[in-house]
């Protein structure tokens, strides 16, 4: 599966990384979804948050290991400087993590590794942990963000979102990795926004605009736009203009 190249998705977030917080509603969201998702009882002496954006999931985290040294790490700087947490601040890629082997209890990723070769990310998950440590993950499924397909095809050839794994390619690679009791589920997030142009600058707000396979270069010409927002509003419901997030959330234990 063909990704964008690092420095395209570093980059990307870099310039994200001041509208990131606000704009990240949906993220949140998925967090607290994941979090709802450990197991009781679960314990944690170091826990590893990656991909962590500017940090949202800290608190989540700290209120259920309070004692927990957590390490927040992410491929963006920009993003790194704007965690506000009492933590461990790390840059780093999941494909190559800066950890010693058997070194965390939890590994917890949301929204970061759809950017990833997953199975090399899963392979370092799984170096990383200790025996028994838990990995809780959150991604996206095919059907993430289908209005901005819509809307664009036969404006141009270009995909203009990632291609996504679907949860049972997810699932396989997980065990693939050597985790166990890998447990998948699905679910929808949907945002709605008032006209086309507000949904594509919430999209750039979040870095996770021209990142699509053979993306564009140049600007739609207005001729171009219009017709992309007409097809987009063929989709509008009573509560404006979706845009979804297929969200597949994964717990497993190695």
């Amino acid at each position: 599966m063909n990704r964008p190249s690092k420095a395209r998705i570093r980059d990307s977030f870099e310039r994200a990384a001041s509208s990131y917080e606000d704009a990240a509603l949906v993220q949140r969201r998925v967090c607290a979804h994941l979090a709802a998702g450990l197991t009781d009882g679960l314990s944690a002496r170091s826990i590893l948050d990656a991909g962590c954006g500017t940090g949202f999931a800290q608190p989540l985290l700290r209120q259920r290991f309070p004692a927990a040294h957590t390490i927040a790490l992410d491929f963006a700087p920009a993003m790194l400087s704007r965690v506000g947490a009492s933590c461990c601040r790390l840059a780093g890629d999941l494909e190559h993590l800066p950890l010693a082997a058997n070194s965390i209890d939890l590994y917890w990723s949301s929204l970061a590794v759809q950017w990833c070769d997953l199975p090399r990310a899963l392979a370092e998950a799984h170096r990383a942990l200790t025996t028994g440590g838990a990995l809780a993950l959150a991604s996206l499924g095919p059907r993430t963000f289908h209005e901005l397909r819509t809307a664009f095809a036969g404006i141009d050839g270009h995909r203009h979102t990632l291609l996504f794994h679907t949860a049972e390619e997810i699932r396989q690679m997980t065990n693939s990795a050597g985790f166990v009791a890998v447990d998948v589920e699905k679910h929808a997030e949907i945002a709605h926004y008032a006209d086309f142009r507000s949904l594509l600058r919430a999209v750039k707000a979040l870095g996770a605009n021209q990142l699509g396979e053979g993306r564009r270069t140049a600007l739609l010409s207005r001729a171009a736009f219009s017709r992309a927002a007409d097809a987009c509003e063929k989709l509008r419901t009573s509560a404006g203009l979706p845009l979804t997030y297929d969200v597949i959330t994964l717990h497993a234990r190695k």
